[in-house]
């Protein structure tokens, strides 16, 4: 997954409104606080989904049936969130009793079926809730051609619940397959092999014979169509997305390459990519085979493409390596984020590389301040926590920082070699942060560890950090402070503009401080350099902050028809926070009030907090 933001209103409430149940061993030492699997006892291995999908209800409805481990078990449980279980048959078709807990807060309720110690087998047949948190159901007018109503899930972290029962905890890997039934003219496409054109009966059979973790099921309904880029890489998105899409993704192949001659063989075949509505809650989601993306990225000039990077590089490092529990998140990210910037350095170049690394650690450095100590840590103790509301920056550069530490202790060349070694040793594996660390030492270090409690355990910033720089960024430094002196003198800018790319732009933004700078001041800089009337994500999202802090009301209507428009938390969590803390709440509600019904689950969940729950 591509950047979480972070915000600290709703930990509280997250924290104290979670039931106190005793922790359930997952795999090995790793404690998953979030589910109610009992796996030492019956493990599913393979799932059989034959579903329905209800655009007027807004509800999926079918069966699962479950291949399991069986240790002389009675009974076996599983993870549900707001559904309602119809019944439930054992292998040899007939039924069985099952029971449905008590609700928590964090993890939903359990479902426990009564087996016999031989069973292998088991079909659970059920509907979920229009509420249901993983499910997001578009009309026509939400999407981007406005013809046809989608349908996307999001199962990270622990939202898959809400739409199949299943055991959902990162430390097991099942493979599975499914027949999707949808409204004619629609295309349905999983994490799986996937079809390129729509069926005559809205019939659809996927087959996923890698295993992975449950929260990597993904599942997308749409008017879609399909672009190759070659052998095995393209596009999905929208008929009339589809040209610009396939244009600024048509260096996916050479990513594919490049991730390849870093790291090894591509593992799972095909390699495509989905562009979603704009209301997609994250940048992108690693779904195996099949990355789902933001329409953000589309920017005319591939200046954003190292997000699908990102997502390439979680073909290793999470889904073919993948954290055994929540608490070892930055096992996933961390090593996708370095491996992100290899990518990107060995197709762009150094300089490339160097931008977004420093402005991760600036995305860092915001979510290090505005954190609980407890959560600044790369590993981290989620017993009490929903990991929806507990991930942010500091898995993902903390995790990065840690990495390039290790390069540079060790030397790329070595540290090269190690990782190529973890990935191809721990295939289509769990680990968690000390059996990790256990790897590092044998393999890399030599027993050297001086350096794991700092890192990985300690909170804050680590000791003997090395600040990333950027050679671009400086000349772009260079840049603004010119036009600071020419702005407090009232003098006019040069007209002359920089050729530069998203991220220099994005640099020269945030370089403004709202504590010294007028209102008047940002009116000259948007004189020159026409920032309101971006169509750039990234530059919109951080021009309006900086306007929102500022007061700088032009803004205002572009604002609203962007928060109303993208439902991505990166850039809409950031414009409402400033919003509510430079005390424009009527305008944040106002906004929001119109926004709210395109928003994700996710994101909805944080903004009602934050602005004191407007529904």
């Amino acid at each position: 997954m591509y950047k979480i933001f972070f915000s600290v209103v709703g930990i509280g409430f997250i924290m104290s409104s979670c039931g106190q149940q005793q922790p359930l061993v997952a795999e090995g030492k790793s404690i998953d606080y979030q589910t109610y699997a009992h796996l030492s006892k019956a493990k599913i291995t393979h799932l059989t989904w034959d579903v329905e999908a209800d655009f007027d209800q807004k509800i999926i409805k079918g069966s699962a049936a479950y291949d399991f481990e069986n240790h002389q078990a009675k009974e076996i449980y599983f993870d549900t969130s707001l559904l309602t279980i119809d019944s439930v048959l054992l292998n040899n078709g007939k039924k069985t009793t099952f029971e449905v807990g008590e609700l928590d807060a964090v993890k939903g309720r359990s479902l426990k079926v009564n087996i016999s110690p031989k069973d292998k087998k088991v079909i659970i047949y059920y509907k979920t809730s229009p509420e249901a948190s993983a499910l997001q159901w578009l009309d026509p007018e939400q999407t981007h051609d406005k013809k046809h109503p989608y349908l996307l899930t999001q199962g990270q972290a622990i939202l898959t619940r809400s739409y199949i029962p299943i055991q959902d905890t990162p430390s097991i890997r099942i493979t599975y397959e499914a027949t999707v039934r949808v409204p004619k003219g629609l295309l349905a496409l999983m994490s799986a092999i996937n079809p390129k054109e729509k069926t005559e009966d809205g019939v659809y059979h996927f087959k996923m014979p890698q295993a992975l973790p449950p929260y990597l099921i993904a599942l997308a309904i749409g008017d879609l169509e399909y672009q190759a880029i070659d052998q095995r890489t393209g596009v999905y998105a929208e008929p009339t997305q589809l040209k610009d899409a396939a244009w600024e993704l048509a260096d996916m192949g050479k990513m594919v390459t490049a991730a390849e001659g870093l790291y090894g063989e591509y593992p799972w075949g095909q390699y495509d990519v989905l562009i979603l509505p704009p209301s997609f809650p994250f940048g992108g989601m690693e779904n195996p085979r099949l990355t789902f993306s933001t329409p953000t990225i589309l920017v005319g000039d591939r200046s954003l493409t190292n997000l699908i990077a990102h997502e390439l590089a979680h073909s290793w490092s999470g889904n073919l390596v993948t954290n055994a529990t929540w608490n070892d998140f930055w096992l996933n990210e961390g090593f996708t984020v370095y491996f992100e910037r290899r990518i990107m350095e060995a197709l762009e170049g150094k300089d490339y590389a160097d931008m977004i690394t420093v402005i991760g650690y600036q995305d860092l450095k915001t979510s290090m301040e505005m954190l609980p100590a407890n959560l600044t840590s790369l590993y981290i103790d989620l017993d009490g926590i929903n990991p929806d509301d507990a991930f942010s920056d500091v898995p993902y550069d903390k995790g990065y920082l840690f990495l390039k530490m290790l390069e540079d202790r060790y030397g790329r060349a070595q540290f090269d070699v190690f990782i190529k070694k973890y990935f191809k040793e721990n295939a289509f594996k769990t680990t968690n942060t000390e059996d990790f660390i256990t790897y590092l030492k044998d393999n890399l270090t030599n027993g050297e560890d001086d350096f794991v409690q700092n890192w990985v355990y300690d909170t804050g910033w680590p000791k003997g950090l090395v600040v990333p720089t950027s050679r671009l960024f400086e000349l772009v430094e260079k840049q603004y402070a010119t036009d600071i002196v020419q702005i407090q003198k009232r003098q006019a800018i040069s007209d002359k503009l920089p050729q530069w790319s998203t991220n220099e732009w994005l640099h020269y933004i945030r370089l403004i401080d709202v504590a010294v700078l007028t209102k008047e001041d940002l009116a000259l800089i948007d004189k020159r350099y026409h920032f309101t009337d971006s169509k750039n994500a990234e530059i919109q999202c951080a021009w309006y902050e900086k306007s929102f802090r500022l007061k700088y009301e032009k803004v205002n209507a572009n604002a609203k028809a962007f928060l109303t428009q993208v439902g991505r938390r990166k850039f809409i969590e950031p414009l409402y926070l400033a919003l509510k803390q430079t005390n424009q709440m009527d305008l944040a509600r106002d906004i929001y009030k119109e926004a709210r019904p395109n928003y994700h689950f996710l994101a909805r969940q944080t903004l009602d907090v934050m602005l004191e729950n407007p529904k």
